[in-house]
């Protein structure tokens, strides 16, 4: 055997980032003999990665620039836990070129491009100069040092509007701002600078000419010490909103077979421009007819499973492959494009109010099994708490397909069969995006999202004959298993009696607290004989199954399968029609129809304010902005909630403030 393949520079690796990236790079890792090293902040200390991981340092308090952002101490966490090597993930510091530095000074081996590179293609502006010498398509755009607003300004003048006002680092859709007219240039290059400087550190921007009707289109790159630069094909990543993408496919539905080779040659071309080492993507914007360079990510992408799962490469693996200066396992004429997979970002928001992240704790988690096709890369688990100082996202949901209609359709039942309580999430808005007609021909572009917000976050349907059976047979269930749980007691049987025949009558609304809308009646006969569900005049035969997570519910003859999820008065239920959220009326009494009015200004979330756009005494419109919080890496803008004149303001800039705050006083305007 030759020995010399076994050496690798560093036997363990700490994973200078949190949830799910972190359990990602934590699995190949260990699959591969290494030991891993996972940091924490005070709000992450019970967080997955920390217990998956075979050691964990805590890194500072909650907030991102006091912990995961904290160079020194990520730095001095490597050198306590003895680790040689840190993968940045993705976000944080993995585009951070002083990061990559402060590792190869402290003797770290970073599992990236390095500092040269980061800093000539993580740069938006830099990489499009770059790309100019390079002879790779641009977007006509100015990337200057000038940073003033006056020089913004005649820019985006020069280019004509439409105009995209962009931060020169990061990504994510964080800092950026579509201007279609001079009057909004000023407020939104303040806006759009302030968002980056929190996000990455820079303000720097740069103004490109916005694309009408676009499609997001990125190839999957990968180089390593020994002059091999590949790619991987491509990904489409089309459909987004407020250019954070939601849904990710491999390989784009959108190219033929010739397009595809001219776009991986010139993302070849791009990558090569600076001799690139380490995973990155090149992404382009397609207009229908040209593909125009954008940008680089010197990093690993959120939706690098799709190129996975249809090349049959790890990509974490190469990655720390090539960090052990290894070269690459194939050749580019080796790599084979197998079938179709699509991916879906699970986040912990709620659509239905302009997709507001959500905080809390998660009492329910269940997937289903990663067969047929589908994979999970998750950051949580049941029981742990969602916080508002990160980034909202879950975990992905990714299906696999020999076509991508299969794809769809696994992704489709993967989704359909996760429930997820405690917290909201947008899987029945991801749910009803999957199967939109134009998604499933693909007659989409970067701004169908917000075109079909209405259709596509629309209330669920009533609850119908079957959810009001599966309602009652729900509360009856829990009543069984309760009972099983004491010996002996007569109650284990379902509907028993010591004589004759007995009606119990429950009520439910939609929704959760006191529900809304009129209450919905049925009743329930037990006893001596069949149990039977009443409904109106109609009375129906039921029987229940229990299983794990619901139960089997017969009505009449007709099995259905029901997942069940009780609070208290609260249930969810997903049935064969759909998510259903109800309320069980207390059939003591007791319900309270108060509710907090809409009419308040207060923190939805915890946050930090970082703008203060009202004074005082100052005449509103409905609607005009009033302060900027900052939640969860994102701005947030509370608006006044009818015409009045601001009585006071309760905040100011620098100030966090905590859920439920009242934070401005706005005083209707006379008849």
């Amino acid at each position: 055997m030759d020995r010399s393949k076994l050496y690798r520079p560093f036997r363990t690796l700490l994973i200078a980032n949190r949830g799910e990236i972190a359990c990602r790079v934590i699995r190949t890792a260990r699959a591969m003999g290494l030991r891993t090293v996972a940091v924490y902040s005070e709000a992450d200390r019970d967080a997955m990665h920390v217990a998956l991981a075979d050691e964990a340092v805590l890194l500072g308090p909650a907030r991102a620039r006091d912990s995961y952002l904290n160079v020194e101490r990520l730095i001095e966490a490597a050198r306590k836990t003895g680790a040689e090597a840190v993968h940045p993930g993705y976000g944080f510091l993995s585009e951070n070129a002083e990061f990559a530095r402060a590792c190869l000074d402290a003797g770290l081996v970073f599992v990236g491009p390095t500092a040269g590179m980061m800093t000539a293609m993580g740069s938006k502006s830099g990489s499009k100069e770059l790309m100019e010498k390079a002879g790779v398509p641009l977007v006509p755009g100015y990337h200057g040092e000038a940073q003033d607003e006056a020089t913004l300004s005649k820019a985006a003048e020069k280019i004509g509007f439409p105009v995209l006002v962009k931060a020169s680092a990061g990504g994510g859709g964080r800092g950026m701002r579509i201007v279609r007219s001079a009057a909004e240039l000023g407020v939104a290059i303040v806006s759009a600078k302030r968002e980056a400087l929190a996000a990455f550190g820079d303000d720097r921007m740069l103004i490109e000419k916005y694309v009408d009707n676009p499609r997001h289109i990125e190839v999957q790159v990968i180089g390593d010490s020994h002059g091999n630069l590949l790619s991987l094909f491509e990904r489409e990543c089309t459909l987004q909103r407020r250019h954070q993408k939601v849904i990710e496919e491999a390989p784009s539905p959108t190219l033929n077979a010739a397009q595809r080779e001219t776009v991986c040659a010139a993302a070849r071309k791009a990558a090569g421009a600076v001799n690139y080492v380490g995973a990155g993507t090149i992404e382009f914007v397609s207009d229908g007819k040209d593909v125009f360079f954008i940008e680089m990510n010197t990093r690993l992408q959120v939706e690098h499973p799709v190129t996975e799962l249809i090349t049959g490469i790890d990509l974490v693996e190469w990655q720390l492959r090539v960090a052990f200066g290894e070269a690459l396992p194939l050749k580019q004429d080796e790599i084979r494009l197998n079938g179709h997979a699509v991916e879906a970002r699970v986040y912990a928001e709620n659509p239905t109010k302009n997709f507001m992240p959500s905080v809390g704790r998660i009492s329910t988690w269940r997937l289903p099994a990663e067969t047929g096709g589908l994979r999970i890369d998750a950051g949580y688990r049941e029981g742990d708490a969602v916080s508002p100082y990160y980034d909202a996202m879950l975990a992905k949901m990714i299906a696999w397909g020999p076509t991508r209609d299969v794809a769809i359709e696994r992704l489709n039942r993967g989704l359909e069969e996760t429930d997820v309580r405690g917290i909201v999430t947008n899987i029945p808005f991801l749910s009803a995006l999957m199967t939109h007609p134009k998604v499933w021909t693909n007659a989409v572009d970067t701004g169908f999202i917000e075109r079909e917000l209405a259709v596509l976050t629309q209330a669920a349907p009533a609850p119908g004959e079957l959810e009001l059976c599966a309602a009652v047979a729900a509360v009856v269930n829990e009543e069984q298993q309760a009972a099983r749980a004491q010996a002996n007691s007569p109650w284990q049987t379902f509907g028993w009696q010591p004589v004759g025949r007995r009606q119990r009558s429950f009520a439910f609304r939609v929704g959760h607290g006191v529900g809304h809308g009129p209450e919905q009646k049925i009743s329930l006969n037990y006893g001596s004989g069949p149990s039977t569900l009443l409904i109106g005049e109609r009375e129906l035969a039921f029987t229940i199954a229990a299983k794990d997570g619901g139960f089997d519910l017969t009505l009449d003859g007709v099995k259905s399968s029901v997942a069940a999820v009780i609070d208290g008065h609260e249930l969810y239920l997903r049935t064969r029609n759909g998510r259903f959220d109800l309320h069980w009326v207390d059939p003591f009494g007791g319900e309270s129809e108060e509710h907090v009015g809409e009419d308040k200004i207060a923190a939805p979330l915890p946050g930090t304010v970082v703008a203060v756009l009202a004074e005082e005494g100052a005449k509103l419109d409905k609607g005009a902005p009033i302060l900027t919080l900052e939640v969860m890496k994102m701005e947030q803008t509370l608006r006044a909630p009818y015409a009045g004149v601001l009585k006071s303001i309760k905040c100011k800039v620098g100030d966090i403030v905590q859920e439920g705050v009242e934070l401005a006083v706005v005083e209707p305007a006379g008849d």
